[in-house]
């Protein structure tokens, strides 16, 4: 029952702070933050090894806790959810960027604070179900679901153009989604056709014999949904917008969680249930993930708003995630988890710095910035730990990630991987002009005479938390790593064929 907790507790406190959200602006804040709290707590205490008897099957040995009941028998579709490294280290993660999000909007939203809390809450419980479910039918709902009350946080308390990148972020999501459910239904009917068993079951799935352009194209519908969610290019424009006008707890859990839920389905359903047409379309993907890489960062560098250069900063990162998941080694993949989780640590901390500086001095444009550090030095400081960071830059946890990957993938792809290698020069660039054109050199005039505040203590508090996350990521990752073997040994097992075919592409590519 752990597991149905992990995702009530949100649900429900969800439903209790929009409630109480008419009685006092206060109470939906505190009810999320104890609601998140609970469930912080929660999923810690299932931090361990998979229990899986003496001799038990490869697949049964990646799992920590399973909960199954039936929910449409008729339809084959139950309510299955089932924890392993791999989601447990993005699960804490989801809770732990949302307590932050409450605790950075404490000040910042001050309308309808019930329904905000409420919908932020709803998209960790979504976010969470994506993690847990391995019923494919329940894995598109929480899919689904979690969409819609991050429509509502852009929409309702986002910027001047919110409403357009509230419609577009829904279009695009939802779209793929649909190609997503299309593939789903298709492979459903493959199996029952196969095996005589209806079933939406993962476990069942996987294996499910078909033709090599039938497997092609489903995989290509589950790898659109996860490629728009990544995002990776050129399925990424929505994703500036999108930061840029929503408010900053949203773009907290924009960065830092939501775009995991992209490579998470990657690793979890593209090359396990396609392995061989994964692996024939794994030169597009990397290819794709190379240019991501330095697009992304090229347009990051041409960037006066300071948030939208941290959004573009983003999908030049995420484009090694792509990179490194149809590499498919288990250093690439050990690559993948530590850059997922150091991405979410660094960038929501930078969009919380950027949302704070814009309450502060009321401007994203760096061109109006300067001499930001004697004014606000702690807020100053924490952006640089989180540049440099962002940048690669050693003993912190993006470095350890994007090395992992690139060592993985050296092994597939030596051409891609010395291009992609130009992208920490290019994250260098960009990090860089950020903290030299808003934190350095002669002070605004402007700025002088408003007078900005630094940091408080709330701030100052969730700063000091992701600078050590970001800093024992970078310094002893080893923990993460072994959570999440048991995991990525399964799914490679299950992904064996494309990995077996890898050679062949490796010996092409060099």
């Amino acid at each position: 029952m752990s597991l149905v907790w992990l995702l009530l507790a949100p649900g429900a406190g969800g439903l209790l702070a929009w409630v109480s959200g008419g009685r006092h602006q206060n109470w939906p804040r505190w009810i999320a933050l104890a609601v998140l709290a609970i469930d912080f707590l929660l999923a810690l205490t299932l931090i361990g090894p998979a229990l899986a008897p003496p001799g038990a099957p490869l697949d049964q040995t990646a799992w920590i806790m399973s909960f199954e009941k039936p929910w449409i028998p008729q339809l084959g579709i139950s309510f299955e959810l089932d924890l392993d490294g791999l989601s447990l280290v993005l699960i804490i993660l989801t809770i732990a960027l949302g307590l932050a999000s409450v605790i950075i909007s404490w000040t910042e939203i001050t309308d309808r604070t019930g329904l905000f809390h409420a919908n932020l809450l709803w998209a960790v419980t979504g976010v969470i179900g994506v993690f847990l479910a391995l019923d494919l039918f329940l894995f598109f709902f929480f899919w689904e679901l979690m969409l819609v009350p991050m429509y509502f946080l852009i929409a309702l308390w986002g910027h001047e153009h919110r409403f357009y990148a509230a419609i577009k972020f829904f279009i695009f999501t939802q779209g793929s989604g649909l190609l997503m459910l299309a593939a789903i239904l298709v492979l459903v009917f493959i199996h029952q056709r196969a095996t005589g068993h209806f079933t939406f079951d993962y476990l069942a799935l996987l294996g499910t014999p078909m033709g090599p352009v039938t497997a092609y194209w489903l995989m290509l519908g589950f790898f659109v949904a996860f490629a728009v969610k990544l995002p990776a290019f050129p399925f990424h424009t929505w994703l500036p917008d999108a930061h840029t006008e929503a408010p900053t707890a949203g773009s907290v859990l924009l960065a830092g969680v939501l775009l995991k839920t992209g490579a998470y389905g990657l690793i979890r359903f593209v090359v396990p249930l396609f392995p061989g047409a994964a692996h024939e379309f794994a030169p597009f993907a990397m290819a794709l993930g190379v240019i991501g890489i330095l697009y992304a960062a090229l347009l990051a560098y041409g960037q006066n708003d300071m948030k939208r250069l941290v959004a573009y900063s983003s999908v030049s990162h995420m484009g090694f995630v792509l990179l490194g998941v149809f590499a498919w080694n288990t250093l690439a993949l050990q690559g993948v988890v530590v850059q997922m989780l150091a991405h979410g640590v660094s960038t929501g901390a930078l969009f919380i710095l950027v949302g704070a500086l814009q309450e502060r001095i009321h401007t994203r444009d760096m061109r109006l910035m300067g001499g930001l550090w004697g004014a606000m030095p702690h807020l100053s400081a924490f952006a640089m730990v989180f540049a440099v960071a962002s940048l690669g830059l050693p003993a912190l946890g993006n470095f350890i990630g994007e090395f992992l990957i690139l060592l993985g993938s050296f092994q597939v792809s030596v051409p891609f991987t010395v291009i992609a290698a130009g992208g920490l020069v290019a994250a260098a660039a960009y990090a860089l002009l950020l903290v030299q054109r808003a934190f350095h050199g002669p002070e605004s005039p402007s700025l002088a005479a408003a007078k900005p505040i630094d940091l408080t203590a709330p701030h100052l508090a969730v700063m000091a938390v992701l600078v050590l996350a970001i800093i024992g990521l970078g310094l002893y990752p080893q923990p993460v790593i072994d959570q999440v073997a048991a995991g990525l040994a399964v799914l490679q097992h299950n992904g064996a064929p494309a990995a077996s075919l890898r050679v062949q592409f490796a010996d092409n590519a060099r």
